[in-house]
């Protein structure tokens, strides 16, 4: 998985670089790498794999071949799914409303036309004009604005986890697609040797030194190999097809087998990955966002009580009085007004702090739900993570070179006439387990540690020195 900046900091440095431009309230100016990475989800789509000239530069979609790797495949299911993408306008669109809602209302533009005049001392009233604007009670723009801002986090870190839950789509059908690889390979070397095999025993009966059950016996191994393999190779296409729909590509794009797995492993206890996890992952943090969202809300419900200033100028045509001479004959008029609303009916307001209160609560009770599940999800993963090391180590250090050596003897004992062919078979297939029993407890290791740091929200895995195993010299 790739570092990350704390989400904090990330989150609202992205917030303010959505709105650059649009508000003066900008602390952030770092996180660069970040910011690129986002600007460009907001960019057109790259052209479909396999199309020519894609874009270049360091958020170019990258080249799905035979030297590609796991990063490669994250960067571009990064770029391409349009799950994440979907995640990503969710997140703009919440930014969005900061503007909104951080504005003052419209002022009030008021036109009338007297169509019976209405007399007065100096003349006639014929038009009137007036303009207003409401001013909320002080603070109430900036809860609100505030309210928006937390609101805009929670789409953020939602983005998050739906980044975090696809790259872990990503690497679990990328270690499948190499597990089905090792799977085929296995299954075609131990084809060759028990083609070698029935060329031993088909010697052997040729002198009399073995029976004809013997022949039958490596033809049926063979042929139930050979149907495993057929099997194997027939799984490709569902393979395949799943991680291109991680991809956004046609179930049947082209991967190129992949050459190897993660090997990071993690050896923190469970009390620092629970503390990681408490502390970094996207829902709690959403949650937790969620829950100053509504703090902000009952306050504003509170706010919601106090009344608005409304200030007007009215300016009204007045005509001349015909055949009168008296001081201020014809002159217009002037208005200046200051009004309020009056909240009168309290029941509704403090319906309104109580309803704030309650989701407040409601999502509290959320994050210590998410919590547990997530908890325990994580003790699940981790227990995963530690038997598949611990199976291969029991592979690679002991079950594979004591089954490679017992073949060697029993092949030798085969073609000296000391040995049963049953137990070579059977030592045959003891092998074939074991390896294949590696190449998944390899998966697995790589997989759980994924899950593990897809569930904590951070990188927690690092990649030992770990001893190679011995190629089987046959």
């Amino acid at each position: 998985m790739t570092s990350r900046l704390p989400r904090r900091t990330i989150g609202s440095a992205l917030t303010a670089f959505i709105l650059a431009g649009c508000s003066s309230r900008s602390p952030f100016a770092n996180d660069v790498p970040e910011l690129q990475y986002l600007e460009a989800r907001s960019a057109p789509s790259p052209p479909p794999a396999g199309d020519p000239d894609p874009p270049q530069g360091d958020l170019a979609l990258p080249a799905l071949d035979e030297d590609s790797v796991l990063d490669d495949y994250l960067r571009y299911a990064a770029l391409k799914n349009p799950g994440l993408e979907a995640a990503f306008q969710q997140w703009k669109a919440a930014v969005e409303r900061l503007p909104q809602v951080r504005a003052l209302p419209d002022p009030r533009f008021t036109y009338g036309y007297y169509i019976a005049e209405v007399e007065t001392r100096v003349g006639p009233m014929q038009h009137a004009i007036a303009l207003s604007q409401t001013f909320p009670w002080l603070g109430k723009l900036q809860d609100r604005e505030d309210a928006a801002a937390r609101a805009a986090n929670v789409q953020y870190q939602r983005f998050e986890a739906a980044k975090l839950d696809l790259f872990y789509r990503v690497e679990d059908a990328y270690n499948d697609l190499f597990l089905l690889k090792r799977s085929i390979d296995i299954a075609g070397e131990n084809i060759e040797l028990l083609g070698q095999f029935e060329g031993v025993a088909r010697a052997r009966y040729r002198v009399g030194a073995a029976g004809h059950p013997d022949v039958i016996r490596v033809q049926v191994e063979l042929a139930k190999l050979e149907d495993r393999l057929r099997q194997l190779g027939d799984l490709r296409a569902p393979r395949t097809a799943r991680l291109n729909a991680a991809l956004n590509r046609r179930p049947d794009a082209a991967v190129a087998w992949p050459s190897a797995v993660s090997g990071r492993v993690t050896d923190k206890s469970i009390d620092d990955l629970v503390a990681i996890l408490r502390e970094n992952n996207p829902h709690l943090e959403a949650l937790d966002e969620e829950t100053e969202r509504e703090r902000i809300n009952a306050d504003i419900a509170r706010k919601d009580g106090l009344p608005d200033l409304t200030v007007g100028l009215a300016y009204t045509v007045i005509g001349e009085r015909n055949g009168v001479s008296i001081a201020g004959n014809g002159d217009d008029a002037f208005l200046a007004s200051l009004s309020v609303n009056v909240p009168l009916w309290r029941e509704k307001y403090d319906a309104g702090v109580r309803e704030a209160i309650a989701r407040r609560l409601a999502v509290v009770n959320q994050r210590v739900e998410m919590t547990n599940r997530l908890t325990a999800d994580l003790q699940q993963a981790i227990f995963e993570h530690n038997d598949a090391r611990r199976r291969v180590e029991l592979y690679r250090d002991t079950l594979i070179p004591k089954a490679t050596e017992s073949l060697q003897a029993s092949l030798a004992g085969f073609q000296q006439g000391t040995a049963d062919f049953l137990d070579l078979v059977d030592t045959e297939r003891t092998l074939l387990e074991f390896q294949l029993g590696l190449e998944r407890a390899l998966v697995d290791r790589a997989t759980s540690c994924a899950q593990i740091e897809r569930l904590v929200g951070a990188t927690v895995g690092s990649v030992p020195n770990e001893p190679q195993l011995k190629e089987t010299h046959r």
